[in-house]
């Protein structure tokens, strides 16, 4: 059990290695926590923005995205949308919006764990986190398809629009309708973690997989009893 569990956490610093070269290990440390807090403060942040251009609102109508609710003019969008025999916005990701800020917090956590395991395990940790900002693109587009392709056919101008998917980042147009979206500054700052991630997972292998060698060669899970010259 020790075995495995020294396998997963990876070896320990020499504390010599440590004083010579403690810059390259704190590096991905570092990295790692800001990451973590990067997304967190991504939860207070409006994720995505889409504006509604129609002839009888000059100024258009505009909704945001939180990853746990929506803003804006939701309840005018909703009065347009049902003449065409579309569902409410709020009905789309109902799971989601409940369970986001949850999982985001458990994305950070796994981050923040990743600082603490010195092998190829800290990659496995931080990945679901740097896949993040595309899982939440896929999954807006997967609902704004749905509900774009399965119109009621008894609304009142159900006969006048076919079903269509509104784009989840640039223009459409839908009839007379036209759609802007845009990615929003929650939605950036996690995209700009996983960026981190990935440099800070990069600095991490190559400040521990020479220690890493070290403790195959010897064949043992303790700590490396030489010095080894890590690699930039």
């Amino acid at each position: 059990m020790n075995q495995a569990l020294n396998k997963i956490v990876g070896p320990r610093i020499h504390p010599d290695e440590w004083a010579a070269h403690r810059g390259r290990y704190l590096l991905p440390t570092a990295l790692l926590v800001l990451a973590a807090v990067m997304l967190l403060v991504s939860i207070f942040l409006p994720f995505w923005h889409m504006q509604l251009n129609a002839p009888q609102y000059p100024g258009g109508l505009h909704v945001t995205g939180y990853v746990n609710r929506l803003a804006g003019d939701v309840a005018e969008i909703d009065s347009l949308n049902h003449y065409i025999g579309m569902r409410p916005l709020n009905e789309a990701a109902q799971f989601e919006k409940a369970t986001a800020v949850m999982m985001i917090t458990a994305l950070s956590l796994l981050v923040l764990g990743a600082v603490f395991i010195h092998s190829k395990w800290a990659a496995l940790l931080s990945i679901p986190a740097v896949l993040f900002p595309v899982g939440f693109l896929v999954d807006l587009h997967l609902w704004l398809s749905y509900f774009g392709n399965n119109l009621d056919p008894t609304a009142p101008l159900s006969s006048s629009i076919k079903p269509f998917t509104p784009p989840v980042l640039g223009t459409g147009k839908v009839g007379q309708f036209e759609t802007i979206a845009s990615a929003q500054s929650g939605l950036i700052l996690a995209a700009v973690a996983s960026l981190v991630i990935l440099v800070a997972l990069w600095r991490h292998r190559a400040a521990y997989k020479p220690l890493l060698d070290t403790q195959a060669q010897s064949g043992s899970g303790d700590n490396p009893q030489k010095k080894p010259e890590a690699t930039d």
